[in-house]
């Protein structure tokens, strides 16, 4: 079975967040169960820097906008892919500084619609093999609002391939006003309440939705989610009416990027069955590379960490209430690695420089950096008001990193909640691997820290908590069945 993979970001080229390690687990590990896979993305600036070669699969004139475009569809290698990639280059449009849908001063590229949708149509082209290299896909696996028009273009085509649409955060829709959508050109019988029209603009997500055979989204609790106004972001009465086709598939995580036995990124590697002192060296080297001294005390202080876009979302409005509170109450320490909201920046910012010695902040991402977190923490903060899946938990749990989540999304599936079966004897439940709380406030937040560092104080409970969340599984091995179930 043929597999064209479309995303705008694809790691390790170029990533801002979770769809860009997907993007990469996939199609390799749907390549490990028989596929042959293509991932085809925009040819950015970025990723040609990163590139040694490349050969010229061959042009494709398309017309967007009243504009006419040559494209070229570049195949590549990469020392980390065993597949082909395909490069849709168009440098008109995709050769320019900053990351795939910002300005390097963050605010969005003015022609982001125009892009997109060029990419869209080209990927389409590439489903029915304009080219003519005797590569047509049965599928075409497509990945949020920046490849939603993909199947709507398919959809006027007769002997098209299947069309799977994956939902990785319904926040970001691809809204732009209907003059956008007459600009663009794009088929007027597609302007209606059953196409791509969303209350008088046009939203690209919808268009996946609508015009795909599969729908997925990146957890079972985040599909059932979507469908109910609270976090349906007005699409909650589309998906009902589509639930015949929706379907949550968990995302998983590469187990070779993310091991803490090889880990190239680590100074210090540690397992399941022996955790120190590799892990409490990875704790003194993410404290030294802060400037902090990791004297004994700093050491056996518990060390809670956070990666994460710095966004309402995310709950790091929360931590920010409860740190005064849980800094004045307890040991704990913490570590905060991300860029976001300029204001939340500048909260963490100010928190670091009254507390240096407890509160680190990295404004920035750094894969490394990343890494060592998920390694010298002692729990990962993760309370997001939404999560669709989430990775950071994943890793946290490989890494013997207990994380503390909101139950919601795809964190309510991955993460089992600690809690005394024999307040007398102190005995949890065998199949506990983090911390959970139900309410999204800093009150319940703070609880639950409190709770976390309870059974930390308990070195037999804690080591048996790091043991079982270290031995799960979440490799791509299953999800990648549940794929091809859904393709054939």
């Amino acid at each position: 079975m043929k597999v064209l993979f479309a995303s705008s970001e694809v790691w390790p080229l170029i990533k801002t967040g979770g769809l860009g390690d997907v993007a990469y687990s996939l199609p390799h590990a749907l390549q490990q169960q028989g596929m042959a896979v293509r991932i085809v993305l925009p040819a950015y600036q970025a990723v040609l820097k990163k590139l040694k070669s490349f050969e010229i699969l061959g042009w494709l004139a398309l017309s967007v906008a009243g504009k006419e475009y040559s494209v070229r569809i570049l195949q590549t290698q990469h020392d980390k892919f065993s597949l082909p990639l395909w490069l849709v280059d168009c440098p008109a449009l995709f050769d320019r500084a900053g990351n795939p849908y910002a300005h390097e001063e963050g605010y969005d590229w003015f022609d982001n619609s125009e892009r997109f949708t060029l990419f869209s149509l080209a990927v389409a082209r590439l489903g029915m093999d304009d080219l003519k290299i005797n590569w047509k896909p049965d599928v075409v696996h497509t990945n949020d609002w920046q490849t939603g028009l993909v199947s709507a273009f398919l959809d006027q085509e007769a002997d098209r391939p299947k069309r799977i649409f994956t939902i990785h955060n319904l926040a970001y829709g691809g809204y732009f006003p209907q003059q956008e959508f007459q600009r663009l050109q794009l088929p007027s019988q597609w302007w209606s309440s059953e196409g791509v029209e969303f209350y008088g603009n046009l939203s690209m997500i919808k268009a996946g939705i609508v015009y795909s055979d599969q729908v997925t989204t990146v957890s079972p609790s985040y599909a059932k989610e979507i469908c109910t106004s609270e976090f349906g972001y007005g699409l909650a009465g589309v998906l009902q009416h589509r639930r015949y086709k929706l379907t949550g598939i968990l995302n998983g995580i590469d187990p070779e990027a993310w091991n803490p036995q090889t880990d190239p990124l680590l100074p210090y590697h540690y397992s399941a069955k022996r955790r120190n002192p590799g892990k409490k060296k990875n704790k003194q080297a993410l404290l030294e590379s802060n400037k902090v001294e990791a004297t004994k005390e700093n050491l056996e202080a518990p060390l809670l960490g956070m990666v994460s876009r710095l966004v309402e979302q995310k709950g790091v409005d929360m931590i920010i209430e409860a740190i005064p509170q849980l800094l004045a109450t307890s040991t704990a320490n913490f570590f905060f690695i991300g860029t976001g909201h300029p204001h939340i920046e500048g909260q963490l910012l100010k928190l670091s420089q009254q507390h240096p010695q407890r509160i680190m902040v990295s404004i920035e991402y750094s894969e490394a950096k990343a890494h060592l977190l998920e390694a010298g923490c002692d729990l990962f903060m993760m309370p997001s008001r939404f999560e669709p899946c989430g990775l950071n938990q994943l890793y946290s749990l490989r890494y013997g990193t207990l994380p503390i989540v909101h139950r919601t999304g795809g964190l309510a599936d991955t993460v089992i909640d600690a809690q005394f079966e024999d307040e007398k004897n102190k005995r949890i439940n065998a199949d506990a691997t983090g911390f959970v709380f139900d309410i999204a406030t800093a009150s319940e937040f703070s609880t639950t820290v409190h709770r976390a560092l309870a059974i930390f104080e308990q070195k037999k409970l804690w080591n048996q908590l790091q043991r079982t969340a270290m031995q799960q599984n979440f490799s791509w091995d299953k999800s990648a069945l549940e794929y091809i179930q859904l393709y054939s």
